[in-house]
């Protein structure tokens, strides 16, 4: 009889333990899906700023050809894709991202006073090619920014925030644009001759 006694709250405490065993293990595996969600994420950002990044070229090319006096546009263009390229990290790849967007815009201003660059057919395709890149690139980053929010979320509510803390799941930061790049941005850029 003592030594069911002894058993009995042996193979509760037992219990126990296997329980938040298991509850540990269930939100360790929740975080870690959330924080694989966001590299995949990141990854189909990185994708199409990669197809972007090869299309430049192309358009740059096709809009010296006829506007060979607006080296400066061309240079901004060039620089602005060299520190896209070479950027690291998520908040770096944002505003250098954010510095192509305006010298596209600036470049864009430049061939619409080329009616005949805007006819020309291989600016038009790469033009549309540059404009369905954009726009993937706007949807990834909205799906990558509320995987970010949900994994960002994971890590600080209770209890999940203290195993994100206890092995390392860091806050992850959103791909968005500077507010002052933002606004640049969507106000067409002035252009003298």
């Amino acid at each position: 009889m003592t030594t069911m006694a002894l058993l009995i709250p042996l193979l509760v405490v037992a219990g126990l333990v296997l329980l938040v065993v298991i509850f540990v293990i269930g939100l360790y595996n929740g975080l870690q899906r959330k924080k694989l969600g966001v590299e995949n994420s990141w990854s189909d950002i990185d994708v199409q700023l990669k197809r972007r990044h090869d299309l430049i070229p192309n358009l740059v090319n096709s809009v010296k050809g006829y506007a060979s006096h607006e080296s400066g546009t061309f240079e901004a263009v060039t620089a602005a894709r060299a520190a896209a390229t070479s950027a690291s990290g998520v908040s770096e790849q944002a505003g250098a991202e954010s510095m192509l967007t305006q010298a596209l815009g600036k470049l864009m201003v430049v061939a619409e006073a080329y009616p005949d660059l805007k006819a020309n057919t291989n600016f038009l395709q790469l033009q549309e090619e540059l404009t369905s890149t954009e726009n993937k690139i706007g949807f990834a980053r909205q799906h990558y920014n509320r995987t970010v929010n949900t994994y960002n979320e994971a890590t600080k509510v209770f209890p999940s925030n203290i195993i994100a803390g206890m092995f390392g799941f860091n806050e992850k930061d959103f791909f968005e644009l500077d507010e002052n790049e933002a606004a640049a941005v969507k106000q067409a850029p002035k252009v003298e001759f």
